[in-house]
This record gives structure tokens, C-alpha cells and sequence, in this order.
């Protein structure tokens, strides 16, 4: 029986992580958290915000993750959209479900990620 899901690993290339530093810890407040020391040495990082772990793993032959996504529930989804356009990163807005609010992003280095804010009643 599956509990729940552990964390989420994207794809980066060599050498990005300070570049996601700054998208995924200063503009979205994630926390970085320490890898094990026997996997520090493969480069990445681990990101952390409330129980949401995302792991950024680097790949030699890097493509972007531009379908296959993360999805973060986020309140006040408006105020992220508008935190990612004041940062230079355009929000694709996709009303396909009705009832949910909800947009894509790339992160910096070309992968997909979507906020899903609250329902419209």
C-alpha cells in the first residue's frame, strides 16, 4: 500500500543549480535542504516547502521536462502569477477543468511546472 508520494525529481542540467536557486528558493520561498553526503558529490539540490519535497537531480543529457510536471496547490494563485511576471517568467493560464484555476510556468531551465489555486465555486 502506497502511503504517499516522498518527493518530486526534476531534471537540471550540470552546473543550473544556482540558477534554480534563485527561481525555486528566493522567488518561490522554498527552503534548500542538505543532500546525504553520499549523494552530495552528483551535484542538484533538494528543495523543501512545508511537507513538498522537490528533488532537482542533474542529467548529462539534459532536455527539459516540457509535458511531465509537477503540480503545486498554492493559495493566493493570483499573487504568484504576479510574482513570476514582475521576475521575467510568463504564466500560461489553461481553464481545460472547470471549477479550477490554474497556470504553467518554465522554471529556468525549460521545465514545466503548474500552481493549482482553489476552486471556483
Amino acid at each position: 500500500m502506497m502511503l504517499r508520494i516522498d518527493h518530486v525529481q526534476l531534471a537540471i542540467p550540470k552546473g543550473s543549480e544556482d540558477l534554480c536557486r534563485l527561481f525555486y528558493v528566493d522567488l518561490l520561498g522554498m527552503t534548500e535542504i542538505p543532500k546525504p553526503e553520499t549523494l552530495a558529490g552528483r551535484g542538484g539540490l533538494w528543495l523543501q516547502s512545508g511537507e513538498i519535497q522537490l528533488h532537482l537531480g542533474v542529467e548529462d543529457d539534459f532536455r527539459p521536462a516540457r509535458k511531465a510536471h509537477p503540480a503545486f496547490a498554492v493559495a493566493e494563485i493570483d499573487q504568484y502569477s504576479i510574482r513570476f511576471m514582475k521576475n521575467g517568467f510568463t504564466p500560461v493560464w489553461d481553464d481545460a477543468i472547470p471549477g479550477i484555476r490554474r497556470f504553467y510556468v518554465s522554471d529556468p531551465v525549460g521545465n514545466r511546472i503548474e500552481f493549482i489555486g482553489r476552486t471556483i465555486p
